[in-house]
């Protein structure tokens, strides 16, 4: 007799299964603690043993990958390709170059992106990929020939109906046209097989602003839900990528007051919110000169603080957009402490279960990941439309129609959430709404 679904029995499946992959592991119960009641409701999925399919990989790929570095050296790292789950469409997920990836962190990015892709509401699958390469201090020729020789491996695996990789960190513009120049190369074809894209390659606007932009129009839709605005908000932000400064580009264009932006050297902390102008430059030097925050805060007279992080900073919104487990208890604790209202995941998974709890104690609006940070990918799908259609859209057009994306995702949210109240349960309600679509998909299928 099959044992009865509980979370225990189910984690220690899953544990035993994927033994020493803590980021898999937590990604895992962070969901099944929504799914496992909602499941046993619902025998269909039981039966079908759904979710254990589910956490399951369709495959893992690993592969060598050799280059030349600029001194004739030859080098080795090792490159990876997760295809988590097509039961809705294509493989779609991010690559990432950093010298530490490691199998659990893509095994929890690519089920991750199971939900978030089935939330946008567009026909995409999941996946995740990327290799353990570290592209910071290596010159442009270095990065092609690993990028090249990376796609010569993973190629065979790729294409706009099969997977579509995009860029993730360590992998931008630059690094996209160099795998899509090497793809071009090997199969003869200029299709949609990569998003991300330089305009010229077939890539879409607003696709470097859609993760941080859409994470600010989820939080719109949290406060207009509780009858609020944004207007006039203290905001405290982390990161100083892609994600945090489009973020607050769009928070500071709707009249919010953004305070904070960080990196790995410390954070900046503008008391009466960063100006345009200062945003711009900070723009400019970070994603263009990679310099430190501690340079810039000295440049534009904004109080640096090294080595440490902004959640003791008084604020009503939080949008941490840095790394995976950046707030803790004692972070949460002291967001808490500071008048925090509400918290967007603007990062992949970078609230610990601990502080999730202390924010569930204290009444924190807290919108997972897998719903605030929905936007790059949406984009990414809307870029295959382009390319399969063979048009370009407008950045006003990418735009409104990533605005729409995100108001569906609240709306799935608040559906499967236990009330439409002002105290939404975002985490359910993405969990649910996400599990459903692609749980109904596997079923349909049969045994595949």
């Amino acid at each position: 007799m099959r044992k009865a679904l509980t979370l225990d029995n189910f984690m220690d499946g899953l544990k035993r299964r994927n033994p020493r992959e803590p980021e898999f592991h937590q990604a895992v119960y962070e969901v099944a603690k929504s799914l496992v009641p909602f499941i046993r409701k619902h025998p269909e999925y039981r039966h079908a043993q759904i979710l254990e399919r589910m956490t399951q990989p369709d495959r893992v790929i690993s592969f060598r990958v050799c280059w030349h570095d600029d001194k004739a050296n030859i080098r080795t790292n090792q490159g990876f390709r997760i295809q988590f789950n097509n039961a809705i469409g294509p493989y779609k997920g991010g690559l990432r170059f950093h010298r530490d990836l490691n199998l659990s962190v893509l095994k929890f990015l690519g089920f991750e992106q199971t939900f978030k892709n089935s939330l946008t509401t567009l026909p995409l699958g999941a996946a995740k990929g990327g290799a353990d390469f570290n592209p910071k201090g290596k010159s442009d020729n270095e990065v092609m020939r690993f990028c090249q020789a990376y796609m010569t491996e993973l190629a065979r695996y790729l294409g706009p109906h099969v997977d579509v990789p995009a860029g993730d960190g360590g992998v931008g513009s630059r690094e996209i046209a160099y795998l899509f120049g090497q793809y071009k190369r090997l199969t003869h074809q200029f299709d949609g097989a990569l998003t991300g894209k330089p305009i010229p390659l077939g890539g879409s606007l607003v696709r470097s602003e859609a993760t941080g932009y859409g994470c600010a129009y989820f939080m719109m839709q949290v406060l207009e839900h509780r009858q609020q605005t944004i207007e006039g908000k203290t905001c405290v932000l982390s990161g100083a990528g892609n994600v945090a400064l489009f973020c607050a580009e769009k928070l500071i264009e709707s009249g919010a007051r953004v305070v904070s932006l960080s990196d790995t050297s410390g954070f900046v902390h503008a008391a009466d919110g960063l100006t345009r102008e200062q945003l711009r430059e900070i723009k400019e030097h970070k994603l263009q000169r990679r310099e430190p925050l501690a340079k810039l805060g000295k440049q534009l007279k904004l109080k640096f603080h090294k080595g440490k992080q902004p959640w003791g900073l008084d604020c009503e919104l939080a949008f941490p957009c840095a790394s995976q487990n950046e707030i803790g208890v004692e972070e949460a604790k002291q967001l808490v402490k500071s008048g925090c209202q509400a918290l967007a995941e603007g990062a992949n998974m970078p609230v610990t279960p601990d502080a999730y709890e202390v924010f569930a104690d204290a009444g924190v609006v807290f919108v997972p990941g897998k719903a605030a940070n929905a936007g790059g990918v949406a984009v990414s799908g809307l870029e295959m439309s382009q390319n399969r259609v063979g048009m370009h859209w407008t950045a006003a057009e990418v735009d409104q129609h990533l605005r729409d994306i995100m108001a569906k995702i609240h709306e799935q949210c608040l559906e499967h959430s236990p009330g439409r109240s002002k105290s939404v349960d975002y985490v359910r309600g993405a969990n649910i709404a996400g599990f459903i679509k692609v749980a109904d998909a596997m079923l349909a299928y049969g045994v595949v």
